[in-house]
């Protein structure tokens, strides 16, 4: 089929990552498909992209997917970048699409989500309300507070260690600017950011978190944005109960929402557990690819 490739300009660029897109338009210049390439550019993921080809199921196999992932590639490269990572769901067309295209299976995903109408909210209350002596729980909404700032920074340093298999996803490097900067990116989109958070009650400092980000109607799915407990605080039940804590707070502050979303590394044992215990469902799984550079 004769094909146009159109760079276009994309707006969507934040403090860690800028980003491009390409489409693809067939003989009467109707769009076929497209792609976004996102280029990280934070300390700890310069050597990082992600694309995202999608093509109309009535296009695939003419080769259009494979004309948009060459410009990816080509930008990719000719920015220094070292891997180019990619999502599909787990035996879509995306799975061999990748593999004969010199991608590699890097991690597997479970997606999961907590039907609120159908969840245990007796039990989650009970997880919620449960004492961990030497710690406490606060939480806060959008941006957080100047007097935690500092320490919840550097609780974030909990997710260095996340299970990532084979990804060669780099060590991102977070401070008090940057988690700033993350939450008023999440309001500019209209959204509403939660955050419960696990303190050290013998100094105050934030050992733990766990991030809802809720639809700025109250309404639909929430999504978890990661959860995670400082190594020499884990084997306490920090996480469960920080998680607990937060669907309470969701089913409380926004009675019409509808369920919280959630992804887990499947080797991610802990984590996986946790969602278990506050029931929530898989719902599909998905496959991270990665292309050497």
């Amino acid at each position: 089929m004769s094909l146009r490739i159109t760079p276009l300009t994309d707006p969507d660029t934040t403090p860690s990552s800028r980003r491009l897109a390409w489409l693809a338009a067939g003989a009467e210049g109707v769009p076929v498909g497209s792609a976004y390439l996102r280029l990280f550019t934070k300390e700890g993921q310069e050597h990082l992209a992600e694309v995202e080809v999608a093509v109309h199921p009535a296009e695939r196999r003419q080769g259009v997917g494979s004309r948009l992932l060459d410009a990816a590639v080509a930008v990719s490269r000719s920015e220094g970048r070292r891997s180019l990572v990619a999502q599909v769901e787990d035996g879509s067309p995306g799975d061999p699409f990748l593999a004969a295209r010199g991608f590699r299976r890097v991690l597997a995903l479970t997606y999961s989500r907590l039907p609120l109408a159908e969840a245990d909210l007796a039990r989650i209350d009970e997880i919620a309300e449960r004492p961990h002596p030497g710690y406490a729980l606060t939480q806060w909404d959008g941006i957080v507070p100047p007097e935690l700032a500092r320490t919840f920074a550097e609780s974030r340093r909990a997710m260095d260690d996340m299970p990532m298999e084979g990804t060669d996803f780099g060590t991102v490097v977070w401070d008090v600017q940057r988690v700033v900067a993350a939450a008023e990116t999440v309001a500019k989109r209209g959204e509403l950011l939660h955050t419960v958070a696990a303190v050290d009650t013998s100094d105050g400092s934030i050992v733990g978190f766990s991030e809802l980000v809720v639809p700025g109607d109250g309404r639909g799915d929430a999504q978890h944005y990661g959860t995670g407990v400082l190594p020499e605080h884990r084997g306490h039940g920090l996480g469960l109960w920080m998680k607990a804590e937060s669907i309470r707070r969701a089913r409380q502050r926004h009675p019409e929402l509808e369920g919280l979303l959630t992804d887990t590394a499947d080797s991610n044992a802990p984590m996986l557990g946790i969602n278990d215990t506050l029931g929530y469902l898989p719902t599909h799984k998905a496959v991270e690819y990665q292309l050497d550079l």
